[in-house]
């Protein structure tokens, strides 16, 4: 596999199982009665926890290499608070407060933001195909957003405000990162700013301080959060950072609004109509267009 196919296809798997764990995460959060806090600190400081020891056993190098550079660990400190942490928790407050395919769709507005910062960085046009891609992703996601009514809105304000913050932690987690990665294995990077963004909500909602029910389900939809909707999730898509441009990834990403819809209407029977159906087609041609270089 080529470096190009091999980068869509990371990216690809990140998307799909990402949009999986949102769905998870409303299930946990509104029928299960768990609290973002808690759900959020528990899912990134077991998951940093998961990635380091698997980094340690599998290069048999120290984990605690990129310390010693003031300049990484500086990227890496920033990295934790407002890519990892920030995009986590505003992800799933929106959920709480609305629903997951609501939540994943506002988030997929990162695209625009990536390709602005991007455009003002190299003080140049975006190119046509560009530009295209994000106006039909922008359309897409208000159709599945307002089905198509400017006078309604299918989530709660609170929701909606948290989504938009997400998008804007989706794009600094998409572009930031990208030098810690040049230098260092992806699984360290992410084990650690997970670890510390876990330890950073710490003092908000204890590891002990916990509120809900558990039962099998909740037990094993949790693990699916921390596993693959985390740990195999999130090294997708960073180590797919190393094989394509920060643009492509904003756009090739939208696979985790399209399986979170699919997902919550199946699943938890989040209701989906023509409108928001027509909102899919319009950012599954946007994929197509970027494809088709």
């Amino acid at each position: 596999m080529n470096p190009s196919k091999k980068g869509v296809a990371l990216v690809a798997l990140g998307a799909l199982l990402w949009g999986g764990s949102g769905v998870a995460a409303q299930f946990l959060l509104q029928q299960k009665g768990f609290s973002t806090e808690w759900l959020v600190m528990m899912r990134m400081t077991l998951a940093g926890i998961l990635l380091l020891l698997l980094d340690a056993a599998k290069n048999r190098e120290s984990i605690f290499s990129v310390w010693r550079n003031r300049t990484a660990a500086k990227r890496l400190l920033f990295f934790s608070l407002f890519g990892m942490l920030g995009v986590q928790y505003t992800y799933f407050s929106s959920i709480e407060h609305g629903n997951a395919a609501a939540a994943s769709v506002l988030q997929y507005l990162m695209p625009i933001i990536v390709v602005l910062w991007l455009t003002l960085k190299s003080r140049s046009l975006p190119s046509l195909r560009e530009s295209g891609c994000v106006l039909l992703a922008f359309v897409g996601t208000f159709l599945i957003l307002t089905r198509g009514s400017l006078s309604t809105l299918a989530i709660p304000p609170i929701a909606l405000f948290w989504g938009v913050a997400s998008a804007f932690c989706a794009a600094i987690y998409t572009i930031q990162p990208k030098w810690l990665l040049d230098n260092f294995r992806s699984p360290l990077i992410i084990g650690w700013a997970m670890l510390l963004g876990g330890f950073l909500l710490m003092p908000f909602r204890a590891p002990w301080n916990f509120a809900g029910v558990l039962d099998a389900a909740s037990v094993a939809v949790f693990i699916y959060v921390v596993l693959f909707g985390t740990v195999i999730a999130f090294w997708s898509y960073l180590e797919s950072l190393k094989y394509i441009q920060p643009s492509t990834i904003g756009i090739l990403s939208s696979i985790e609004p399209l399986s979170a819809v699919l997902l919550s209407t199946a699943l938890l029977a989040v209701p989906f109509g023509l409108t928001e159906s027509v909102g899919v087609v319009l950012i599954l041609f946007s994929i197509a267009l970027l494809n088709k270089r």
